[in-house]
């Protein structure tokens, strides 16, 4: 008689599941801390344009000022939108979410990518260190472009005398504000560009694992970060914040939220069990656009409902919280906000589709199967 075999242990969203290795992230348990490649990523906002950051991610290292000096210079010569993908995105209806306009621009770009019917073409890494720069130029513009046609506005076309941040402002506003508010998107960009293996990146990394291309790779990430669970918890924290109109009403509010089991968006985190390490930054970003704007109640707004979750339920904000927020303080509209988290975080991304092409395997897990066993198909 054969001995029955255990059943496989079910990790319900792969959680605790370690499926492959990664020299780019990581969540320093001792610390808390967030390392890009060795870097808290506190200290990187503090102290780095988001160009260096995307150097790090992509290369390993901080970059030389030489090194700095020729990417500044790529990425600035790589901003202005072709004309079809103008038209792909004026083929939309203006009520299609920003982030559906997105993920059909990256994937017009690939269309428009012929290198990629080369021998090889797919996989040659100087090409994707190519395309990873070019999708880092052109999302600033097309996210910029999606706000202002919802808005009736005409399109901003990019300077070259601008760094990524202001002109990113530049190109969604017609102007660069002043420094507070740039350096506070600055922060923004550096803390939203990498994190591991969270959903979308491990889509980009599925998807890069077919030997697919990185613009495949990118387009089904975006697809992976429109979730509420996962990109989307930035717009919600101001749909909230709408509800709750001022500080005040924060704890009534969420008293009737917990009670209706509604989920709270922008607390807690699969990764962090004390606290989201890039908070404090971006907190810190916040305060400064408040002060800036003279909106004392929003910041109060903001204290009030962090204090009664945590007294509540012991979870503490995610990065989405003051996130959302501070883009509604800089004339965002809400729809744009998980949009920007795809143009920072598309240099994690692919970054990480060049680890994946670089030593690959084909992911591909296993199920349990609890469906009916085998049967017969009825007969006339």
């Amino acid at each position: 008689m054969t001995e029955a075999r255990p059943a496989p242990e079910v990790r319900k969203g792969l959680a605790g599941v370690v499926a492959d290795t990664t020299a780019i992230s990581k969540v320093d348990p001792e610390t808390n801390s967030l390392l890009y490649r060795g870097y808290p990523v506190q200290d990187l906002a503090a102290t780095q344009p988001f160009e260096a950051v995307a150097h790090l991610l992509w290369h390993g290292e901080l970059p030389t000022a030489t090194e700095l000096a020729e990417l500044e210079a790529l990425e600035r010569s790589l901003r202005p939108m072709d004309e079809r993908t103008r038209r792909a995105i004026d083929d939309l209806p203006l009520e299609a979410h920003p982030m559906d306009v997105l993920r059909t621009a990256v994937s017009q770009l690939g269309g428009l990518d012929d290198t990629l019917g080369r021998e090889d073409g797919v996989l040659d890494p100087e090409l994707n260190r190519g395309r990873a720069v070019h999708l880092f130029a052109q999302l600033p513009g097309i996210v910029a472009y999606s706000q202002r046609r919802r808005h009736g506005l005409e399109p901003v076309a990019p300077r070259d005398d601008l760094d990524h941040a202001r002109n990113f402002l530049w190109q969604t506003f017609g102007e660069v504000p002043d420094d507070a508010v740039v350096d506070a998107f600055r922060v923004s960009l550096v803390l939203y560009a990498e994190h591991s293996f969270n959903a979308s990146t491990f889509t980009a990394r599925v998807i890069a694992s077919t030997l697919s291309d990185v613009y495949s790779a990118v387009t089904g990430a975006i697809g992976a970060l429109k979730g509420p669970l996962h990109g989307g918890a930035n717009e919600a924290v101001m749909h909230a914040f709408a509800e709750i109109g001022s500080a005040d009403r924060a704890e009534p509010w969420l008293d009737e939220a917990l009670a209706a089991k509604r989920k709270v968006m922008g607390f807690g985190h699969r990764v962090y069990r004390h606290g989201d390490s890039r908070v404090p930054s971006m907190k810190a970003a916040l305060d400064s656009l408040v002060a800036y704007y003279d909106r004392p109640d929003l910041g109060e707004l903001y204290d009030a409902l962090e204090s009664a979750f945590v007294e509540r339920k012991g979870i503490y904000p995610n990065l989405d919280y003051p996130a959302g927020p501070a883009y509604h303080l800089m004339g965002f509209d809400t729809p744009t906000f998980t949009p920007i988290f795809v143009a920072a975080r598309v240099t994690g991304w692919t970054a990480h589709v060049a680890e994946q092409h670089g030593a690959n395997s084909l992911i591909r897990p296993l199920s349990q199967y609890v469906g009916p066993e085998r049967r017969e198909v009825p007969s006339e």
